[in-house]
């Protein structure tokens, strides 16, 4: 008999902010984001076991499961606002208020028509779609993509969402699926995008698939239930059993049974979710109907949705309005990999065949064409884009400095605080966001934001000090404007005068550059949010009770 110990009782720690080790931890796991180049996978990896971090990261990786994009930004702003607002000493309850008023002034600004770091998206161009794509690519290095590479995917990319939108869509939207089919160990240049559905075959299943006689659409049935004959996944329904007759024989009878509709109400294809009997393939097969197994249960969704079949759950007697169609269908073979390919009568699916050189870099990918994908779906809801490379963060930054310290009551509306106490505030908040904006600079260089638009400016670590900044300076952060405009710069970790940055970005600004960064609006807003708020939860504990057990 094992040992038993009694159990330890529960540890309760006040004000868990004020330990040293608390805050070293909170350091650390600021250190691993900043620093990190890829999307925030990591933090379900990170073996967190402190209960303030474990808020942290529940928050981020909670955003990053609804939007799948911005969780480094959700993650560094949280922690960046926690250590700022420690330091500004003021109680916790005036620091929350406040912040939530400069939330507040955030949100309010960045859904206005006058912001000057938001751009709306017209669907009648493909460029800004492109940017958003590509900028998500490039801000993901570990995918290990050339500058072509990267051009490619990010058409592929767009491209796929583009056959997700159907032809006659009105009002209501409802959008098709993107399936990314893997192909590891070939040129990334080689991914493509097919309509319809790619389901992998071995060389010898489809050596056996005979062609058919031409027609406009031919007859599928879908099947959720296991047709290998095994009692145990008949599915619903019952098996009806004379006496002295094996189980096994009139499960048999009734899967041929089953064969005889089939092919008496005309269907060319079969497809199964799972496994059909060898007996009843054959007979299948003998008169000229394809049978399809082992389908698998990610792609049951999209071939329903792209044939229009309800996937048939039983054995018995089919209902002929669970039928659907195809338009077409071909063998294909990519790389060593050999494709049943089914072409949709009207594409709101299709399929990305993916290629990577190895499974990690090829994963990243995945992951990362995911995200894009879904911060294109985003865009039909809210169609706006922010400016992205560190712009956002700067340029709000300025703004709020500015009504701040021009428009305090207009934000305080009498709740208690004063303005020395919201400018405390003010400036331990835009210090999180440019502190945000700073990790985006990985090679030491120097830190600059200008005077004009407020937006966030680079010079490489080795250039000379105390020259004419144009001369070092290319474009901005999100490459919307040139050094060569008459704009004034401070270093962006510098003390400088407020200035209000300007708003109302101009009509042309948006097809003035072809190579923007820009970030998905609706996940970086919520992002802002889900950080803020975070924080707040965080500075507002006064007891943590930990399990020792």
């Amino acid at each position: 008999m094992s040992r038993l110990e009694a159990k330890r009782p529960s540890l309760c720690k006040s004000e868990p902010l004020t330990s040293e080790r608390v805050k070293a931890t909170l350091s650390v796991l600021k250190g691993v984001v900043t620093s990190c180049y890829g999307p925030a996978a990591l933090l379900a990896s990170l073996p967190v076991t402190q209960p303030i971090l474990k808020i942290l990261t529940t928050s981020v990786q909670n955003h990053v499961s609804c939007f799948s994009d911005c969780g480094l930004f959700t993650a560094i702003l949280c922690c960046n606002l926690v250590e700022k607002v420690q330091g500004v000493g003021l109680t916790t309850t005036t620091a929350i208020k406040l912040n939530k008023h400069l939330l507040s002034l955030c949100t309010e600004y960045l859904k206005s028509e006058i912001c000057g770091c938001r751009i709306r998206i017209d669907f009648g161009s493909t460029q800004l779609l492109l940017c958003l794509v590509r900028s998500l690519l490039t801000s993901k290095p570990a995918c290990m993509l050339t500058r072509e590479e990267v051009e490619h995917i990010s058409t592929l990319i767009l491209r796929a969402f583009l056959l997700t939108i159907p032809e006659n869509a009105k009002d209501r939207i409802i959008l098709g699926k993107s399936i990314i089919v893997p192909l590891k160990g070939q040129r990334v240049i080689d991914s493509t995008v097919l309509p319809g559905v790619l389901i992998e075959i071995p060389e010898v299943q489809m050596m056996k698939i005979l062609p058919i006689k031409k027609s406009d659409s031919f007859k599928v049935a879908l099947f959720c239930a296991s047709l290998s004959g095994d009692l145990s996944e008949t599915g619903e329904g019952t098996v009806v059993l004379s006496h002295g007759v094996s189980l096994e024989n009139a499960v048999l009878d009734q899967l041929l049974n089953l064969g005889r509709q089939l092919v008496s109400d005309h269907v060319d294809l079969v497809m199964c979710q799972k496994v059909i009997h060898p007996s009843l393939k054959q007979f299948l097969r003998t008169h000229g109907v394809i049978a399809m197994d082992r389908v698998g249960v990610a792609l049951m969704e999209p071939l329903s949705k792209m044939t229009g079949t309800q996937p048939i759950g039983s054995l018995n007697s089919v209902s002929p309005s669970s039928y659907g169609s195809v338009k077409d269908w071909c063998t294909a073979k990519f790389g060593f990999k050999h494709f049943f390919h089914l072409i949709p009568n009207e594409t709101t699916v299709c399929s990305l065949l993916l290629c990577n050189r190895n499974d990690t870099a090829w994963d990243e990918l995945k992951l990362t064409c995911q995200t894009a994908l879904h911060a294109l779906q985003l865009t039909i809801k809210e169609p706006y884009v922010l400016l992205g490379g560190g712009c956002t963060e700067t340029h709000l930054a300025a703004y709020i400095r500015h009504k701040t310290r021009d428009e305090p009551e207009s934000i305080l509306k009498g709740d208690g605080c004063t303005q020395t106490e919201l400018q405390l505030m003010s400036e331990a908040f835009c210090s999180a966001l440019e502190t945000l904006a700073g990790s985006l600079e990985h090679d030491g260089g120097e830190i600059l934001t200008d005077r004009k638009y407020g937006h966030f400016w680079s010079v490489q670590a080795d250039s000379p000090s105390a020259v004419n900044w144009p001369d070092l300076l290319s474009r901005c952060g999100c490459g919307l404007y040139s050094s060569q405009e008459e704009l004034g710069w401070c270093f962006l970790r510098g003390a400088h005068h407020p200035f209000m940055p300007q708003t109302c970005l101009p009509r042309e600004a948006s097809g003035s550059a072809n190579d923007l960064i820009l970030d998905c609006f609706t996940a970086k807003l919520s992002g802002l949010q889900v950080a803020v708020e975070t924080a707040n939860l965080i500075l507002d504990l006064s007891y943590v009770i930990e399990d020792r057990n």
